[in-house]
């Protein structure tokens, strides 16, 4: 039993499963091309809410001339900007009952200056035209505070016990390494409207060694756009990108499967359990050309894997539970 408030161990709690579905409505923003769907930020056409009557639509469409009104694309994103800036608000009454009750602030200081930077990137998004790395970089942010979030929620007791040995700690690094970097592949892989130049699996057109563009493909210094929406690459470069995704998915099943082996009891079947699930849900959007349920599922799998990672480095290191404590100070 920890001595960590209740209250805090709940909101903690709570802003986990609002972090992971600020994650999956992201994804499912982008997979539904609507990451544009209201040219401003953070209203849509100067608006609360989506302009949806004629009047709204007319002052809209006055407003911003090059981009018509379609309420079915500004919703997902007005959705997703509502749960986040919910999750935002979270990450300040966690900051302040955490001070209330005299736990230690570094994990919700840094949470709320996360979520702060967040809001940013959202913003540039907007005004950017979906830049590729911006883009990229709102992904990695959210995934980061998901799981920043659940640090904190191991550290005030909400999972109990859980014993992993101490040894595995640093593979466990290893893993959230790989998983984070191939989640960042993922994002520059959607960002780019990579994730069908190839329409087969394990082959690529047919080919182990497609015609690749790395140089195009990788180019993190591409000047910002009029508008990215739907790609600006080459199929070259494209199919660099898709296969280059597929090359980190194979290093993690390897390295996280071994791990899953290593750990004992029920944490390492979840482990292996999640990281099969994605595995094949990352070769289902290829054979099934992207289908919008199994990839919004793929995405919400590699934060779900991310936070096993997690787990397993926090209990290897002895983190989990009881550690924020009333009493031990700011």
């Amino acid at each position: 039993m920890t001595g960590a408030p209740r209250e805090l161990r709940v909101l903690a709690g709570v802003g986990v499963a609002l972090a992971l579905v600020v994650v999956v409505l992201g994804a499912y923003t982008r997979l539904v091309d609507a990451g544009l769907g209201c040219p401003d930020w953070p209203g849509c056409y100067g608006f609360l809410g989506v302009p949806e009557s004629p009047e709204e639509i007319v002052v809209a469409e006055e407003r911003f001339p090059d981009s018509p009104v379609e309420p079915d694309k500004a919703w997902p994103e007005m959705v997703h900007r509502y749960f986040a800036t919910g999750l935002g608000l979270l990450s300040l009454v966690l900051v302040a009952l955490a001070w209330r009750r005299r736990a230690r602030l570094t994990i919700p200081l840094t949470l709320a200056v996360l979520v702060i930077v967040q809001g940013a990137f959202g913003a540039w998004t907007v005004t950017l035209k979906l830049w590729p790395q911006v883009v990229t970089a709102h992904l990695l942010g959210g995934f980061a505070t998901l799981a920043l979030l659940w640090l904190y929620t191991l550290r005030l007791g909400m999972a109990g016990r859980v014993t992993v040995p101490a040894a595995l700690a640093r593979p466990a690094v290893l893993g959230i390494a790989l998983v984070v970097l191939q989640v960042t592949l993922g994002g520059w892989t959607s960002s780019n409207y990579a994730a069908l130049a190839c329409p087969d699996f394990p082959t690529c057109h047919g080919s182990l060694v497609p015609e690749m563009d790395f140089a195009t493909g990788f180019n993190v210094l591409q000047e910002i756009g009029p508008n990215y929406l739907g790609g600006a690459l080459s199929s070259e470069a494209r199919v660099a990108i898709q296969m280059t995704h597929r090359l980190g998915a194979f290093a993690v099943l390897f390295v996280v499967g071994w791990l899953a082996l290593r750990i004992r009891g029920r944490l390492g079947w979840i482990v292996g359990g999640v990281l099969a699930v994605q595995f094949g849900l990352g070769i289902a959007n290829v054979l099934l050309e992207l289908p919008l349920t199994v990839a919004t599922a793929h995405n919400a799998g590699g934060a779900l894997l991310l936070l096993a990672l997690v787990t397993v480095y926090a209990a290897a290191r002895g983190y989990v539970g009881g550690i924020e404590t009333p009493g031990d100070g700011h």
